[in-house]
């Protein structure tokens, strides 16, 4: 799960285009947050954050902030999802899949609380890593996994050349007050 330490700068342009969907006082999940460049984002616009890695060794710099919880979890360990019981304003995954928690995931979403979701599809196996089917996403997937529970704000399943050229499947759902949990 842990990538490279990462600054807020370096944050994915889908989750900056839509971080606003998530409330500024709000309580952002970032999984598997690496080196916490979305951490990062959402410490700068003032959210409290919890970020979830197996390690979270590239938080070190920024350990002691006072509106971070670093928490060190392997979420493929085979154990129930760790914050099954707590809801987000935002839900913040990216280069991440591991479909046993993407139910968790989606419920982790508060009212009026928004998922902002990016990872590698199928048709990266011919670009680049990963290739494994497991850690690629199906045609539509993001879209069948908030079906019923998020509206849809935008969605894009395509190829993208930029850092390099990677099949990519990306979403924004917001949790409406009459889909609250």
């Amino acid at each position: 799960m842990s990538r490279d330490k990462g600054e807020a700068h370096d944050a994915s342009p889908w989750v900056v285009r839509f971080a606003s969907l998530i409330p500024p006082t709000g309580q952002v999940l970032d999984v598997a947050s690496g080196g916490g460049r979305h951490t990062r984002l959402f410490l700068d616009r003032g959210n409290d954050v919890v970020a979830v890695d197996r390690d979270v060794s590239g938080l070190d710099d920024i350990r002691e902030h006072d509106r971070l919880v670093a928490v060190e979890v392997d979420l493929e360990d085979g154990e129930p999802f760790p914050l099954r019981d707590q809801r987000f304003a935002g839900v913040v995954v990216t280069n991440y899949l591991y479909r046993p928690i993407l139910d968790e995931l989606v419920s982790a979403v508060a009212s009026a609380g928004a998922l902002i979701y990016e990872t590698f599809a199928v048709g990266n196996e011919r670009l680049g890593r990963p290739t494994r089917p497991q850690f690629l996403l199906r045609p539509g997937e993001l879209l069948d996994v908030v079906h019923g529970e998020l509206r849809v704000v935008a969605f894009e399943d395509l190829v993208v050349d930029h850092p390099r050229p990677a099949a990519v499947q990306r979403i924004a759902a917001v949790r409406d007050p009459e889909n609250a949990r």
